[in-house]
């Protein structure tokens, strides 16, 4: 499919990119570039060449936040539909079946903070910062600050909300908004590293972790115990799971059939 400001790539790792693609406005995020990731992700999520999915971001920066240039003149319920459609990314990297890793370099605000949590794993260079800054210019970024929260907590996502300062990458790792960060000269190499490598395992595996993971968030917590019982003796049961057993038996690579 063409996209206008965005790239996607799959490679024969199992790996798919989606390059959000605005260099030159640093990749803020205006109404067409929204839909089509969201796209992007569905589209990559039914493609079963893809395993794992990397979320770059073309230029210097990941994401700058959403352009300012479209906001003025809307009414609230255009606001409302405005403000739904460009978060909805947000929503889509926890319901797509395949994992989804940020990979960041330069600055990633507002929205682009809220793409690094919402990823289920984030690797960052070392001059990467973010950030929850719309309330520097009279906003709030509360839609970021839910996928942040779940990552570092409400103390921390209040501070990140309220104040609207950046942090840097390693700030960003202690609390735990991100997982890895790299030098950045070798941001490219690692992150495709970590995206093949995490391809290599069961794909039904993976696919059943990350969505008995989400849904097991909301529950009480025995009630999550449960579920997880439930969901890893159906995996048991799977010709994949026997696949693995016998692979690590015999010392040799599994062959995945995801089933």
């Amino acid at each position: 499919m063409d996209y206008k400001y965005i790239i996607t790539n799959i490679g024969d790792d199992h790996v798919g990119e989606i390059i959000l693609n605005r260099p030159k406005q640093w990749n803020a995020f205006n109404t067409v570039m929204a839909g089509e990731l969201d796209r992007a992700l569905w589209d990559f999520d039914n493609d079963k060449g893809i395993r794992v999915i990397l979320l770059k971001g073309a230029g210097k920066a990941f994401c700058v936040g959403i352009d300012v240039s479209e906001f003025p003149g809307k009414t609230a319920l255009e606001y409302r539909d405005w403000i739904g459609h460009m978060g909805k990314s947000l929503a889509t990297i926890g319901r797509i079946s395949k994992p989804v890793i940020a990979q960041v370099q330069g600055v990633a605000a507002a929205i682009g903070t809220g793409l690094t949590a919402a990823a289920d794993l984030a690797i960052a260079s070392e001059n990467a910062t973010f950030g929850l800054t719309a309330i520097n210019v009279g906003l709030n970024c509360i839609g970021p600050a839910v996928p942040v929260s779940r990552s570092v907590g409400r103390k921390r996502t209040l501070e990140l909300l309220l104040y609207g300062e950046m942090i840097k990458a390693q700030r960003a790792l202690d609390i735990g908004l991100i997982n890895r960060v790299v030098k950045q000269d070798e941001l490219e190499q690692n992150a495709r590293e970590w995206a093949a490598t995490l391809a290599k395992k069961s794909p039904l595996a993976v696919q059943t972790a990350k969505k008995a993971f989400y849904a097991a968030a909301d529950m009480e917590y025995f009630t999550s115990l449960e579920y997880m019982t439930d969901t890893l003796s159906r995996l048991c049961t799977s010709e994949d799971a026997m696949e693995g057993i016998n692979a690590f038996m015999e010392k040799r690579e599994p062959n995945w059939k995801e089933r």
